[in-house]
């Protein structure tokens, strides 16, 4: 059939074309079927939608990714990609081949699988599980659809936590650390999805985190590391199309963990990795054995992918540091870059660290990097190519206008503080999207408490925010506080 092209925007990063329900009826097709247009001698693929009001009949609507589809163009049935038969057999518990992993990267790659569709196939790899060689395959396949970078150097650092511990902002320590220590760093990192912050957010507190890969190659020849945004660049793009179909559904099934995070370390060049696997109540992973199963597979994939990957496991049953937020987070670092600062960052911060290090073969400790100063030079010397203000202080950095103390409602002591509860009320008051939300922590798990003492402060740039996360706060338990319990004892 013919139809006339007019451009619609439907906010979608799919290309989508809509038809009027009469034309859809009277062609065959239905939402989510997918129609071959051709136009000017060339062919592509639309995944359709279905409208009563949007565009009239005759007219075929394009969206943004079809844009450059106009005038008038013929429009037939297009059969399903091979991708769709293959995440069948992962639906039907059947372990994939090299070729059948790489069919379904591909199509998702060049959007053609639709969103149930992509849904279906996470939700496959999260009922299913992934085999160690299926995973060696996905890390390949969606490495080699993206960009790379190739340092020319034997030994390139890099690291990763597999998140879903509040306020775990090493990061922007470990880096200068082992930069300053003559090992080259260069860091890419995510933006938040699901948390209050992620290290891109934190560090665009103090800097400008988007740079095209030309741009992070002069930055990391000037300092010998920086940290960037990954999403500015092209590296394994799957990855992020994959991870916007696991938000909604809150899962992430191992195999495609190890999977997204080694194809990036991959294709950043990366030849020395550490992944951070932090485990217990409220984390992403609840007990040792499974982090020690995971670490495992991690480095059996790493190895294949010709990296030399080393995991630390570590405690991650509350959040580290005080501050969560991109504001919040800010502070802290600088308070351990300048040598002060919460303990636990400090001491997480330098056993990462000092792996890292002793894994690239340096013999420089951390602790010296750091209490020298060097650290907290380099910190600054990559804010400034990064262009941002290497002199800022934490005094500069303030969190929103409005606030509120939580205090304890009893006298005991703080027996857990919740990972996943602290996100929530971090993300209810703001953040990431407002920079200064977010919630500084001031008791931690074994700490004595008195009625009314302060557990933590929320801070909010705008007030129906700050109320949003109070009303949140009043409904559950974020920081658990039990009353100390005398042992009964029975003479025998």
């Amino acid at each position: 059939m013919k139809f006339d092209t007019v451009e619609v925007d439907i906010g979608t990063r799919r290309p989508e074309v809509l038809f009027n329900a009469a034309d859809a009826e009277e062609l065959g097709v239905n939402p989510l079927d997918r129609v071959q247009i051709e136009y000017d001698g060339r062919t592509v693929i639309g995944i359709v939608e279905v409208t009563e009001e949007l565009v009239p009949e005759e007219t075929l609507g394009v969206t943004e990714r079809l844009a450059h589809v106009d005038g008038t163009v013929d429009v037939t049935l297009a059969p399903k990609p091979d991708s769709v038969r293959v995440l069948h057999k992962k639906l039907d518990d059947v372990e994939l081949e090299a070729d059948e992993l790489r069919t379904i990267v591909a199509d998702i790659n060049q959007d053609r699988l639709s969103d149930v569709e992509l849904g279906a196939y996470v939700s496959a790899v999260y009922a299913n599980g992934m085999s160690l060689s299926e995973t060696m395959y996905l890390t390949e396949a969606m490495t080699d659809v993206g960009e790379t970078i190739d340092w020319g150097e034997s030994v390139v650092a890099d690291k990763h936590s597999i998140g879903g511990v509040a306020g775990n902002r090493v990061t922007p320590v470990v880096v200068p650390i082992v930069a300053a220590a003559g090992v080259k760093i260069p860091k890419t990192s995510s933006r938040a999805v699901t948390s209050p912050a992620g290290t891109a957010d934190t560090m665009e507190v103090f800097c400008d985190v988007s740079f095209s890969l030309s741009e992070i190659e002069t930055i990391v020849a000037e300092t010998n590391g920086c940290m960037v945004w990954g999403g500015s660049v092209n590296l394994s793009p799957v990855d992020d199309k994959i991870i916007r179909a696991l938000t909604p559904l809150s899962i992430d099934p191992p195999g495609q963990v190890v999977a997204s995070v080694l194809s990036k370390k991959r294709s950043a060049g990366s030849t020395h990795v550490l992944i951070d696997v932090p485990y217990g109540e409220g984390s992403k992973v609840d007990g040792l054995d499974d982090a020690r199963e995971l670490a495992e597979d991690f480095q059996h994939v790493g190895e294949d992918a010709g990296m030399h990957v080393e995991c630390a496991i570590t405690q991650g049953s509350q959040p580290i540091g005080r501050g969560i937020g991109p504001v919040l987070e800010a502070r802290d670092v600088l308070a351990v870059l300048n040598g002060d600062g919460p303990e636990e960052l400090r001491l997480k911060s330098l056993r990462l660290a000092d792996i890292l290090l002793d894994g690239c073969g340096c013999e420089e400790r951390a602790t010296e990097i750091l209490d020298s100063g060097q650290a907290l030079a380099k910190f600054r010397e990559i804010v400034a190519a990064q262009n941002g203000d290497p002199d800022v202080t934490r005094e500069d950095l303030g969190p929103g206008e409005h606030r509120a103390v939580v205090r304890a409602g009893r006298d005991g002591i703080v027996t857990h503080v919740d990972n996943r509860l602290v996100s929530d009320l971090a993300r209810r008051a703001g953040a990431p999207k407002d920079a200064g939300a977010g919630l500084v922590l001031h008791r931690r798990v074994g700490r004595d408490v008195q009625r009314g003492d302060e557990l933590f402060t929320l801070y909010a740039e705008k007030e129906g925010k700050l109320d949003d996360a109070l009303s949140r706060e009043r409904r559950v338990e974020t920081v658990r506080v039990r009353g100390r319990d005398e042992a009964l004892v029975e003479r025998v």
